[in-house]
Order: C-alpha cells, then structure tokens, then sequence
C-alpha cells in the first residue's frame, strides 16, 4: 500500500496544480472513434523538448436510459526526451460527471477547481519519447443539460501545467430521445431535447465568465476561450501561496501525530 505520506503530497501538488490552470451498465465500451486534442494547448512553462498533449474521442454515445457513457482519455510525448513522473487529471464540468478512471485516484469534492464537480488524477512514473497511454473514463451526462471535460497534465505532483485540454464540450443539436442512446460530438454545445409537446428545444443559459480576478476559479482553455491575462495569473499564483503554506502546517500536524 502507498503511505499516508505519499497520497498527501499527491493531493497538495494537485490542488496547487489546478488552481493555477489558465483556462470542457455504461452505453458503450472505450469508444474507438479517432482521438482528437481539439481544446488543447501546452501550459505557459512547459519545456520545449517535451511535446504533451492529450485526445478525447470526437463522439461518445450516452444512455438515454441512466446517462452513463465510456470513453477514452490518452496522453501522448511526441516529444524527444521522457517525461519523468506527470499527473493526468480527469476533470467533469456542468452536466458531465466523471464516477471512474481505470487505475486513478478520485480527487476530493473540497480539492476540486471552482466550477469543476468531480475529477481523477492519475499519476504516470514516466512516458517515454513516442509513447502513448489510455485510460478509460466512466462517466454521467445530464442530457438536459450542457456538458463539459478538462484534461490537465501537470508536471510529476506539482503545480507546473504541462497541457490543458479543455474544458470542452461533448453534445448534440439533435437530441434522440426516443433512441436506446444519443450521440455526442466533442466540441458541441449540447442542445437538450424537448419536453414532451414543445416543438422545439431551449439550450441550457451558458454559464457565465469566470472572473479573472477569483482566485479558485477554473479559467477556460477551450474553444473559443479568451486567454487568461496575465494579472489574473499572478493572483493565482499568490493564491497558490497561500495554499503551500496552509498544506505545510497540515503536513507539520500529521508527522507530530506519527511520532
């Protein structure tokens, strides 16, 4: 079993790591449509040789019946060094829910970004130069609703953003309602279907921006997201502060109860 120490230096990397994020049975198995990075770029320090990025698949398909669909999150290196230890992080937004990523670790509800409702770290020893891992990710979709995922890679616990893909949508302008599931395509906004005897279906109100200036707030780096300013950034990494010194007495607290 891994100690009590190494899950609390894992929690505390990813809490610093995705606060300074600068910002989207089951219905199917893993789904083999092709994988798409749409969403995605690479954190503002991340090292040139190492090339991360991440794919969702372009369409999943969820449940009418209980909203459960599986898909598949990889993470690639097509860069020319190995990465060392990296964290993956699985992140569900509005009406996606992420319940399982296959060998990953549930992050805590009071861990989690602003504006995030569930998310899976998983942490990779390391990733070779031209190699590849998949992870298969079970989750909920609210079809009445909009829904999104975010996939962070940050650099072995800590709080250096490697990439970001997302957060990004999964969903459809032609609800199928009458059908055993609905097809959903990455980076669509969902348009719910309509109530029995409405003609027509309204969107979900999008939520509204972020503010730059909130420090546990989930900035976007989707499609069609600004990018976040630089003085916003700053605030974050204050914030960040903040949160090292809180995890440093939390950690002189618990090695005084072990001894």
């Amino acid at each position: 079993m891994r100690s009590k120490k190494h899950w609390g230096s894992l929690a505390a990397g990813l809490f610093a790591g995705l606060l300074v994020l600068p910002l989207g049975a089951a219905a199917h198995a893993a789904d083999p449509t092709p994988g798409s990075d749409q969403g995605g770029s690479p954190g503002p320090s991340a090292p040139a040789e190492l090339k991360i990025s991440t794919e969702l698949p372009k369409e999943i398909k969820v449940a009418n019946s209980d909203g459960k669909t599986t898909l598949t999150a990889k993470i690639l290196n097509k860069g020319t060094k190995d990465t060392g230890q990296i964290t993956l992080t699985v992140l569900g937004l509005d009406g996606m829910r992420i319940t399982s990523v296959d060998g990953c670790t549930s992050v805590p509800e009071n861990k989690l970004p602003k504006g995030t409702n569930t998310g899976f770290a998983c942490v990779i020893d390391d990733l070779a130069a031209g190699a590849d891992k998949s992870y298969t990710v079970s989750a909920t979709y609210d079809l009445k609703k909009a829904g999104k995922i975010c996939l962070p890679v940050t650099e072995g616990t800590g709080e250096k953003l490697l990439w970001q893909q997302g957060p990004v949508p999964f969903g459809t302008t032609k609800p199928t309602p009458n059908a055993p599931d609905t097809p959903l395509l990455l980076g669509t906004d969902n348009v719910p279907a309509a109530p029995p005897g409405d003609s027509s279906a309204t969107p979900s109100p999008a939520p509204a921006s972020p503010s730059p200036s909130s420090p546990s707030q989930l900035p976007r780096t989707g499609v069609n997201d600004g990018v976040l300013p630089l003085l916003a950034a700053a605030g974050l990494l204050l914030f960040v502060g903040a949160t090292g010194i809180w995890w440093a007495n939390s950690r002189h607290h618990q090695r005084r109860r072990t001894h």
